[in-house]
């Protein structure tokens, strides 16, 4: 299969283990008069909310990059439909810069090049032993020092059978393969880190090198964002879905709301109106290794955004703004909370995960 499509495929992978492109980062085409400056999002949350939270983000960018001597007409931000689909467009340069989870940069990563990893508070658990997660009394607190990774979450839902699985780990029982393979899985597309990749090493470690393709497919389902998986947990439609940790933080307040209301955050109800919180319902089952954190990337399509001046002044706006009171509340709608220089080979983790997918 082609796995920038759906999965990886041999010369997409020999691409990723291959030295970065020995393109050079300077032209003398690049011009500091930018007339659309184009800004692309993964759906990692839901669509309109990153719209709605960034939408002040444009002038931002203008007002910094202006003192750096940059005169940028319009900045256009978009969310793709896909992880994939984003990392297509910026190795096509129909947009310039992208907000990529370490997974799907790294399968892009001869055609863009990451300039900035996000940081994050870190959150009050980080204990690999899911049954610290789960009921009320363990709800995760995003109070943790700032750090660079972060990891997945296995959650079993309140279907029927998915209170058989919590019911096990919550009583220290080791769940065996055939418990896995007789759920019926909601998981994301297959570059997403903690949506697919690290929940597949997660699976290889523990049971024998068995990946999600070893799972029954006709109980795995591919969502189109983390919304929709929570959505299918709380309408009992599967067993298990997949997250970032911790995803119950982001949904806690519409669980149980009904669905033709909204949320503050712009959430609608996922309708658990009769139930009981997401900390008793959606259990942990599994947590995986830590998972590098996103990347801010260019594309190397677009000579007056593959060059150093450019890239540095990026890099210096988006810092500057994330340490703004303003900017702190744009990017919270993907909890960043600050942004560090990073270069390519801070993804090699990334890229050796992709490998062990092949």
């Amino acid at each position: 299969m082609n796995f920038k499509k759906i999965a990886l495929s041999a010369a997409a992978l020999s691409l990723l283990v291959g030295c970065a492109s020995g393109e050079p980062e300077t032209s003398d085409e690049a011009s500091k008069e930018i007339e659309t400056l184009r800004f692309q999002f993964v759906p990692s949350r839901d669509p309109g909310e990153i719209i709605t939270g960034t939408k002040d983000l444009g002038q931002l960018v203008i007002d910094e990059m202006a003192e750096k001597g940059y005169t940028i007409g319009n900045v256009e931000i978009t969310v793709s439909d896909t992880y994939e689909a984003a990392g297509e467009a910026l190795s096509a340069g129909s947009i310039d810069v992208a907000w990529l989870p370490g997974g799907t940069y790294a399968l892009y990563s001869d055609e863009s090049e990451v300039i900035l990893t996000a940081t994050r508070n870190g959150l009050s658990n980080d204990s690999t032993d899911p049954w610290t997660w789960n009921g009320d009394e363990n709800a995760t607190l995003k109070n943790g020092p700032q750090v660079t990774y972060y990891r997945a979450l296995i959650y079993a839902t309140p279907s029927e059978y998915g209170k058989v699985l919590a019911e096990k780990v919550n009583n220290h029982e080791a769940l065996t393969w055939d418990d896995l393979y007789q759920a019926k899985w909601a998981v994301m597309n297959v570059t997403s880190s903690a949506g697919y990749i690290y929940p597949t090493l997660w699976l290889m470690e523990n049971y024998d090198g068995k990946k999600l393709t070893d799972l029954d497919q006709q109980k795995v389902i591919t969502m189109d964002g983390y919304k929709a998986a929570f959505q299918a947990a709380a309408n009992e439609q599967v067993d298990i879905i997949v997250c970032y940790a911790d995803g119950r933080n982001d949904y806690e307040a519409s669980w149980n709301l009904p669905a033709d209301q909204q949320y503050e955050t712009g959430h609608s109800g996922l309708n658990r109106v009769d139930g009981d919180s997401i900390w008793n319902e959606l259990n942990v089952i599994g947590v995986t290794d830590g998972i590098y954190n996103d990347t801010v990337a260019v594309t190397k399509a677009n000579p007056n955004i593959y060059n150093d001046e450019f890239k540095a002044a990026l890099q210096e706006s988006l810092i500057n703004i994330i340490n703004t009171e303003k900017g702190a509340e744009i990017f919270g709608v993907y909890s960043h909370t600050g942004y560090a220089p990073s270069v390519d080979s801070d993804y090699d983790g990334a890229r050796a995960a992709l490998k062990v997918l092949e």
